[in-house]
């Protein structure tokens, strides 16, 4: 009696520790399959530019009638696309790594290299928001306090530029986000 009490309590900890793991992947992996899935719906703006693009070529070289909108916006829609394959390459796990070291260590040693990696990434993409914080805030609000929106200058004159360093601060948030999730999840796997 008493060891099968003892195997029921085994069992009981076996699940909780497994009930607990799925809970620790579905913290990071909620807000990183928003990210997957939404820059799985993103791509399609670069359809979405190639036509615009496609159709800035055909106004300007056969109706002699050039658009004044299409170069800005494709421009913003590659900057905004571009900046925000960060946080969908990290969500991914796709990004570039050297692995000469990671590689050829085991598994315990691996773990505390993402830690230092997630630590890094953190450090990282910390003083990278800080920064765009810095700039955002200067292309919204005016040294005398009002607000008013930094924009391109030119004859259709939008506001892109204050619209991406928006942006640009808002990724590094989330990606210092994501980071931290991992850390977390990783501290929590040495644990085991």
């Amino acid at each position: 009696m008493n060891t099968q009490t003892r195997q029921e309590e085994a069992d009981n900890v076996d699940i909780a520790d497994s009930v607990n793991e799925e809970v620790e992947k579905a913290d990071v992996n909620f807000l990183e399959n928003i990210i997957i899935k939404l820059g799985n719906l993103l791509s399609y703006l670069f359809l979405f530019t190639v036509a615009i693009s496609f159709y800035e070529i055909v106004m300007r070289y056969l109706f002699n009638s050039p658009t004044k909108w299409v170069h800005e916006s494709a421009t913003f829609i590659g900057g905004f696309l571009f900046v925000y394959g960060g946080i969908y390459v990290l969500a991914r796990d796709s990004h570039v790594r050297v692995v000469l070291i990671y590689d050829n260590v085991g598994e315990t040693v691996k773990k505390y290299l993402n830690i230092f990696h997630q630590l890094m990434g953190m450090a990282f993409s910390g003083l990278l928001a800080y920064g765009a914080y810095n700039m955002a805030y200067g292309s919204w609000v005016k040294p005398w306090g009002a607000i008013q929106l930094e924009r391109t200058g030119s004859a259709w004159d939008p506001a892109f530029p204050a619209y991406l360093k928006a942006i640009i601060f808002i990724v590094f948030c989330i990606m210092f986000v994501q980071l931290f999730l991992r850390l977390i999840a990783e501290i929590k796997s040495l644990r085991k």
